[in-house]
């Protein structure tokens, strides 16, 4: 047969009938439950750990399982507990290096960018300006080169007018150099006048 286990600690809750306290009042701790040495050293380290006595902590775990429903030998919820702790620990970690490398850089440089942002306000405002002017200037100078080629459009169509004016004296002065000529020195002064005559209206026709 295998060795009794043996039990040194207990928890007492004494199945005896009820007795008095010093006050008189009943005293209610009337159960007892023997456990391992090994149980009692866990017992005790959570205790010391949560500041409690191990018959509070004993307690207090028994209300928890019977509220709560849950089995003791399940260790997942607790570990899934546990890993979603870490996980929000390593997220807000993180977030807080994020915000040391980048964020804190970037704001107490805030007044360096603020300083660069009006000088750049400045300059595009006094480009906007030069760019206004230039396309006054740029105005004047398309209406300039229109009335340039108008004017040239009206030297040139003045020089070809000029040049058939010339063409056509040219022709009425040969005619007339021609026709006198042809008249000599006896002929009739009327000829000659009817001569005259003729140049001079063609001279008016022009």
């Amino acid at each position: 047969m295998a060795p009794a286990k043996r039990y040194t600690n207990k928890v007492y809750y004494r199945n005896t009938k009820p007795s008095l306290n010093i006050q008189g009042m009943e005293d209610i701790n009337t159960k007892s439950v023997r456990y391992p040495v090994a149980t009692d050293i866990k017992l005790e380290k959570i205790a010391l750990k949560l500041g409690r006595t191990k018959k509070t902590t004993v307690i207090q775990m028994v209300d928890y399982f019977y509220r709560s429903k849950k089995d003791p030998l399940d260790l997942n919820d607790e570990l899934l507990k546990k890993e979603l702790v870490n996980g929000n620990n390593r997220i807000i970690g993180f977030f807080k290096t994020q915000e040391k490398d980048f964020l804190l850089p970037i704001f107490s440089d805030s007044g360096t960018l603020v300083t660069i942002a009006k000088q750049h306000t400045l300059y595009l405002k006094e480009v906007g300006k030069y760019m206004v002017q230039d396309l006054e200037n740029t105005k004047k100078l398309a209406e300039g080169m229109t009335a340039l080629q108008r004017g040239i459009a009206r030297t040139q169509t003045h020089l070809e007018d000029k040049a058939l004016l010339k063409l056509r004296f040219s022709k009425i002065l040969e005619y007339y150099i021609t026709q006198r000529e042809s008249l000599g020195w006896t002929t009739a002064n009327v000829k000659k006048e009817e001569l005259q005559a003729h140049v001079r209206q063609s001279l008016e026709n022009l």
